[in-house]
């Protein structure tokens, strides 16, 4: 399976990514491996998770979430 995520950085913002392995690319976030977006910004916790059968369809999702306001992406996590 692939997997869009979204997690709530410790400053409240939030970011977006795509992987195969949720709980792996969480622990490379917070031992500052993953995004250079979320180093120093802990705690980060995930908030969002959606699966595909496909890269092509995850990433293409990934890209949408990454074009939502900060509005709608609230929304979106609930």
């Amino acid at each position: 399976m692939h997997y869009v995520y979204v997690l709530r950085c410790g400053d409240e913002s939030l970011y977006t990514g795509y992987t195969t392995d949720v709980n792996r690319r969480l622990e490379q976030h917070r031992a500052g491996d993953g995004a250079k977006y979320t180093r120093g910004r802990g705690p980060l916790t995930v908030v969002h998770t959606e699966a595909y059968e496909t890269q092509s369809a995850a990433m293409s999702r990934e890209h949408e979430i990454k074009q939502l306001s900060r509005n709608e992406k609230e929304q979106l996590i609930g």
